[in-house]
């Protein structure tokens, strides 16, 4: 199959994630278990609003405040909903710099505002430089917050599709989750579900690295 253009996910496939992480600080925050309202799989409706964009972040920390019914303070909510978002391997940067050179790269995100503040952190850490950097090694960035929509729904595809005027049979998606693959294939998209967080090692396997 020859590609012209490749769609990255951001977490699970160029940054570390670790959902558990999440509902881990949560429960030693409030001092006991909490149900597992947010999974690579399935998220409550007031995480699908959220990574919509279609409501505020305080809006989201006070439904994170019902959802718990613990006493909770907005700073240990973002502690705690970062925690998921690990390192960013400079050797993806690179291999992102290298496929850019012979293949349209874009990037699609389910993500919302917290979380691209610590990733903007995660980058400065890394890279030693800004967020904007970062999104320059893609022809675009494309985040749901910003779109009103959100993986795996197929119009967040066609959306791309068409402000990008991308030839559906030569574009590939990468994507750790399963659910978001078979949105892009729905869509018409060629998918391939990253299921152990070596993009450059499937890269390589299909000779695009």
């Amino acid at each position: 199959m020859t590609y012209e253009t490749i769609i990255f996910d951001l977490g699970g496939v160029i940054l570390n994630l670790r959902y558990e992480n999440t509902l881990e600080k949560f429960s030693e925050i409030i001092g006991k278990p909490v149900e597992p309202f947010y999974t690579q799989k399935e998220q409550t409706e007031l995480f699908d609003e959220y990574e919509k964009g279609n409501i505020s972040s305080d809006a989201f920390r006070k439904g994170i405040k019902e959802l718990l019914n613990e006493p909770i303070t907005d700073d240990q909510i973002d502690e705690a909903w970062n925690a998921m978002l690990l390192d960013l391997p400079v050797e993806r940067v690179e291999m992102l710099k290298e496929v850019a050179k012979n293949y349209r790269i874009f990037l699609l995100s389910n993500t919302n505002d917290i979380h691209i503040q610590a990733f903007d952190k995660i980058v400065a850490d890394t890279l030693g430089n800004d967020f904007g950097d970062f999104r320059g090694l893609f022809e675009k960035g494309y985040y749901s917050y910003e779109m009103s929509d959100r993986k795996p729904h197929p119009s967040i595809f066609e959306k791309v599709v068409a402000e990008n005027n991308l030839d559906k049979s030569k574009t590939l998606f990468i994507d750790d989750s399963i659910q978001h693959v078979e949105g892009a294939k729905k869509a018409g998209l060629h998918a391939h579900h990253l299921s152990d967080l070596n993009v450059i090692g499937f890269l390589k396997s299909i000779g695009i690295y």
